[in-house]
């Protein structure tokens, strides 16, 4: 099994995933390493930089009892020009998986074609699955459920926004987006997650203004307005997106218990100010730390015996 969009996790995976993360959450005070994946050898594969997903992964495979090989995309064959499927038949006769964070979402696609081990988006320009599983978590614990809550999305409709639509829709949440003209997730990622959130009572819409999707909203999530990649348009991005920012103002329109997510790094004073996201409503940093135990949880079923 890979885990390469969130439409690869049925309901009842994505429930019983979260549902690990918990224990293991609340196992690891009294309970540091354990030896299930002993023996095992996780391939990190980096083309973009990264700190929250590299090093939960490290430490997820070393408190599992397995172990964690960092690989720079320059630094591998890759960088060279070597063909994607070569080193995936090449690293499944060494390895036991392979997370890999890409450019293009097809470089992984192709990867996990030719490969015979698990093969985890660690993130692409089109999804970031592993972000939203450790979201849902964060949300199940603040709010005690999933189903019939309503998701604000505001800003980019990036590759953080197009996997929670489909983990989000998956558990009957419902997701508004609002964002510029020309910054809408794409039409294939929305028609996917409007046909999963029809079957579970949910909706999804695709708003302009901030106050409409904010308006009722348990969950107020934004990202950077210029994500890896997207540098070279970041004086037209700045311009376009400048009155989507999660601030008091906005955050007073949402439920009075509604929560703040940011999948982080964050540009405090962009696309969200520093008195939200250090208030009371910010569930940010519960959210970074969800990452290692959401992913434990994921290894644990992808290379368990």
């Amino acid at each position: 099994m890979h885990l390469i969009s969130m439409s690869d996790l049925t309901l009842e995976e994505i429930e019983a995933l979260i549902e690990d993360a918990g224990r293991l959450k609340a196992e690891r005070g009294s309970q540091r390493l354990r030896d299930d994946l002993k023996g095992k050898v996780l391939g990190l594969i980096f083309e973009k930089p990264s700190t929250r997903t590299r090093v939960s992964f490290e430490v997820a495979m070393l408190e599992l009892g397995g172990h964690a090989i960092y690989l720079n995309w320059n630094d591998l064959q890759l960088g060279r020009g070597e063909r994607i499927k070569d080193t995936a038949r090449v690293l499944s006769s060494y390895l036991s998986a392979v997370m890999i964070r890409a450019f293009r979402h097809e470089t992984v696609v192709e990867f996990a074609a030719h490969a015979s081990i698990p093969v985890i988006n660690g993130l692409t320009n089109l999804e970031h699955p592993c972000q939203t599983l450790a979201d849902l978590l964060t949300i199940k614990e603040r709010k005690g459920r999933l189903s019939g809550l309503k998701l604000a999305w505001i800003g980019d409709g990036n590759n953080v926004c197009n996997s929670l639509l489909l983990g989000a829709a998956t558990v009957g949440m419902s997701v508004s987006v609002a964002c510029p003209e020309g910054y809408e997730p794409p039409a294939s990622i929305l028609e996917r997650a409007r046909a999963l959130a029809e079957k579970r009572g949910a909706e999804i819409k695709i708003v302009r203004e901030p106050a409409d999707a904010a308006k009722d909203a348990d969950v107020l999530y934004t990202d950077v307005w210029v994500s890896m990649g997207d540098e070279a348009e970041r004086e037209r991005r700045l311009k376009a997106f400048q009155r989507y920012q999660i601030n008091e103002r906005l955050l007073g329109i949402a439920k009075s218990d509604a929560i703040v997510m940011h999948c982080m790094p964050a540009n405090v004073g962009e696309e969200i100010t520093e008195e939200v996201m250090e208030g009371e409503h910010s569930a940010i940093y519960e959210q970074a730390e969800n990452r290692l135990h959401a992913q434990k949880a994921l290894l644990l079923k992808l290379l368990s015996p």
